[in-house]
């Protein structure tokens, strides 16, 4: 596993030398943010299964989502507070391969990401923090989306654990650190063995990041990271509620919009801990 996992999984996962470009320019992959309101709940709907086709969303009957293809996000929406009838199908299809009733609070955003191989995918909803953050701060978590892909430790270089045995298709805690920039490793968990440098992690004040590990360590598509950047601001986030059916009468929670289909990430590095870090 080790060799194997060293090699090409987190080897294809975050292209060392990429990954603060990856970052920095990681929000084209994240959808404009709804705007925050203590009256809606916001969803939106992450392809990470890696042999699913492209799919459509369909919310209380009607389409609200077509044609999402693998590491596609959909844009942030802003529903009403109730419970929906998610049923995902692959595009131009009507038979569902995820149906489920989701229920979605007031003020909270979420992800639903399909994960997993066809044969077996399921939704994963990932409750994200959006909420606003002190002067200088960051939040970071990972999502282990890969089925096939190992559990991984994430360390300081040189330092401690800051993320222990973080398995398919769980996420980190999520971690409020200073603004930094952080060298960081990668291990088969439970290892000392390095399986990925990551030098100069950077993360931005007012910026919340989730990065996401998805693909095959054995098959195509290949292992690779889906980082997705948002505001923490809510004066930078606008939304849209087009498309997106409202709850049926009487309901009073808002759901999710699908069980879309990607995710998978390795909460990478919190801060706080000594780091090897570079504040700015």
């Amino acid at each position: 596993m080790s060799g194997k996992f060293g090699r090409v999984a987190l080897g294809a996962l975050f292209a060392a030398g990429s990954l603060m470009g990856v970052f920095s320019v990681a929000a084209v992959n994240a959808p404009a943010a709804a705007a925050q309101s203590s009256a809606k709940a916001n969803i939106r709907v992450i392809h990470a299964s890696p042999d699913a086709p492209a799919v459509d969303v369909y919310v209380n009957g009607g389409k609200a989502l077509s044609n999402l293809a693998f590491k596609d996000i959909s844009p942030w929406t802003a529903l009403d507070a109730g419970s929906y009838d998610i049923k995902v199908t692959a595009a131009g299809q009507t038979a569902g391969v995820i149906t489920a009733k989701l229920p979605l609070e007031a003020g909270k955003y979420y992800s639903v990401v399909a994960v997993g191989k066809l044969a077996n995918i399921t939704a994963k909803v990932v409750e994200d923090d959006l909420s606003p953050l002190a002067a200088g701060k960051a939040r970071l978590r990972v999502v282990h989306a890969s089925s096939d892909a190992p559990a991984v430790d994430v360390a300081a270089k040189g330092g401690p654990v800051l993320v222990s045995n973080l398995s398919f298709p769980n996420a980190s805690d999520i971690l409020t650190v200073d603004s930094m920039t952080a060298d960081v490793e990668v291990r088969p968990a439970g290892t000392t063995t390095v399986a990925l440098a990551v030098p100069g992690l950077s993360l931005e004040a007012g910026k919340v990041y989730t990065v996401y590990a998805v693909g095959l360590l054995t098959g195509t598509p290949a292992l690779g990271v889906l980082p997705v950047v948002d505001s923490a601001n809510a004066a930078d986030m606008t939304g849209s509620t087009a498309g997106m059916p409202a709850t049926g009468a009487g309901d009073s929670a808002s759901l999710l919009a699908a069980a879309g289909i990607l995710l998978l990430a390795f909460s990478l590095v919190t801060g706080g801990a000594a780091i090897r870090v570079r504040n700015r």
